[in-house]
């Protein structure tokens, strides 16, 4: 990849990444109930999610999903329905999520952080709809493509993970002064709306015109 489609596509990966999201929501929400520190594990298994939907959809995997309805419809249901799950039990919750709660049970392990973060990356199909018209900018066809995906994949991951800690450093700043019960309750029912919003709208994402 030449120097300057790659500061191009760099770019590109930071605007993807500060617009908001079911990934910038969750790095805030767990930054604010477990610290910037514990949400690393959060944040991993966001770039495992991201890198996995990069690689499908730069594989040509994801130009299937966007023509075929059944596919892409069950990946969209599946994500749009796990938001929402995700925020349910967040706004359902009274206590903050690191002490209990689905979000963050008293003994929430770094896999069970990790995997919510893989989960709520993969499963979105606002990802791959995105992917799929991104990508092809920047892939040279006369140019070995999984060298070009690598390149891609750790690029995005690098910038992405740094935005994310960001938020979740930014959120956890605020914890000291959201510790009364009402405070918990309204962070509860912000970030688990915010959630079920998102996933909402997963259900009105659409295929690509041309697919």
């Amino acid at each position: 990849m030449e120097l300057h489609v790659w500061i191009t596509y760099a770019l590109t990966c930071c605007a993807i990444a500060l617009s908001p999201g079911p990934g910038a929501v969750l790095a805030m929400s767990h930054g604010l109930s477990y610290g910037g520190r514990k949400t690393g594990a959060t944040i991993v298994g966001q770039e495992i999610g991201l890198a996995f939907v990069l690689i499908v959809a730069g594989a040509g995997v994801g130009s299937l999903l966007m023509a075929s309805l059944w596919a892409f419809s069950a990946v969209k249901i599946g994500g749009a329905a796990y938001l929402i799950y995700l925020g349910i039990a967040q706004w359902r919750s009274r206590k903050a999520p690191s002490e209990t709660g689905a979000l963050a049970a008293p003994n929430a392990s770094w896999r069970k952080r990790c995997a919510t973060g893989v989960l709520t990356n993969a499963t979105n199909p606002k990802a791959i709809v995105l992917f799929v018209a991104v990508l092809p900018q920047f892939i040279a066809a006369h140019a070995p493509l999984v060298p070009q995906l690598a390149v891609m994949a750790i690029t995005m991951s690098v910038v992405d993970t740094t935005i994310m800690y960001g938020y979740a450093y930014g959120a956890s700043a605020f914890r000291r002064l959201l510790h009364s019960e009402r405070a918990v309750r309204v962070q509860n029912r912000f970030f688990g709306g915010l959630l079920m919003g998102l996933g909402a709208a997963l259900f009105f994402v659409r295929r690509s015109p041309t697919a």
